[in-house]
């Protein structure tokens, strides 16, 4: 196996030099910020196409207990990439736990990190991004509603002035939760718009145009309302998509600076596949997902538990720690 670490200014920057030496078969094995914060580090990993494939069918034939049979037949169904079910399968078997569910939450725990968006204070805003039409504008009234309710005092920004008849969506839902909804036109404007929202709110949330990640111009324009106000990214993206694109679409966003990815249509999709696909190309840390057409009680914190038993839902649970689909989704 060929390892070998990359340091650069930005997580694209450093993609970039991943790919251009090691080529797109890649492995990034960890991410981290560079030391005294400035940029990111990247570490990852090549191996020859023979060893990769002894690798997995060596893989494949030592996870052949009942137990991770199950997890692998639900990882599959759900539309997994191949490479990902063999990691997370290979998991099971290292962690030796017979119970499916306990077995497929502790995998997940080692494959992927839990890093739900709090819902009292944060010192920077929560800018949500994404490619159009995956509830970006909803997910943002939801966010606004949970922290409301905590009786936090929450401020509102859109700088959505693409999608016709966005700004008037938004602002029928902060109407009735009684917050106020500032309207932006740029990175200039909304760089005002959250200096004057400083010490006035606990908590911020800001509503982005619709992107397409696959168009610089885009990208770059995302990037500077990024950069202009200082706002984390989190990455929206509805489940039920396809794996293989939703993994370009991860790895697109998560290069303009997301590291958090909040997963919605829980409620309207049988297959977690690409949104599992999208954080792990990104990668991005899993946070909240919404699973309820409601705006109150819409979105909810996500951990490995609760993953686990979205995708084993038939799953008995012996141990009585996992929730179900049904109790992701409020009634």
């Amino acid at each position: 196996m060929r390892l070998k670490s990359y340091t650069a200014p930005s997580m694209a920057e450093a993609m970039h030099m991943v790919r251009q030496e090691l080529g797109d078969d890649a492995i990034i094995v960890s991410t981290q910020r560079a030391a005294g914060g400035k940029g990111v580090r990247i570490t990852a990993a090549l191996e020859p196409a023979d060893v990769d494939d002894a690798i997995s069918d060596m893989l494949a034939e030592a996870g052949r207990t009942p137990t991770a049979e199950v997890v692998r037949e639900a990882l599959v169904e759900h539309g997994v990439p191949g490479r990902l079910v063999e990691r997370l399968v290979n998991a099971v078997q290292t962690g030796a736990i017979d119970d499916g569910l306990l077995a497929c939450a502790a995998a997940l725990e080692t494959g992927f990190a839990f890093a739900p968006l709090p819902d009292h204070g944060a010192p920077r805003p929560f800018m949500l991004i994404g490619p159009p039409g995956n509830g970006k504008s909803m997910v943002v009234a939801k966010l606004a509603a949970r922290s409301a309710l905590k009786n936090r005092r929450v401020g509102v920004i859109t700088a959505d002035n693409i999608r016709a008849g966005a700004t008037a969506q938004l602002s029928a839902f902060t109407r009735i939760l009684q917050i106020e909804l500032l309207t932006v036109r740029g990175p200039e404007s909304l760089q005002r718009a959250v200096e004057g929202c400083l010490g006035r709110y606990d908590i911020v949330f800001v509503d982005s145009p619709g992107i397409n990640p696959f168009l610089q111009t885009d990208l770059e324009y995302l990037t500077a309302l990024i950069e202009a106000a200082n706002v984390e990214p989190i990455l929206v993206l509805a489940a039920g998509g396809d794996p293989t694109e939703a993994g370009e679409v991860g790895e697109a966003f998560a290069g303009v600076g997301a590291t958090r990815l909040l997963a919605t249509r829980l409620d309207t999709t049988r297959r977690l596949g690409s949104i599992m696909a999208a954080a792990d190309a990104g990668p991005l840390m899993f946070c909240d997902v919404s699973a309820s057409p409601h705006v109150v009680n819409g979105v909810m914190a996500v951990n490995a538990g609760i993953m686990a038993r979205m995708l084993l839902p038939n799953t008995p649970d012996s141990s009585k720690t996992v929730p179900s689909r049904a109790e992701v989704a409020p009634s």
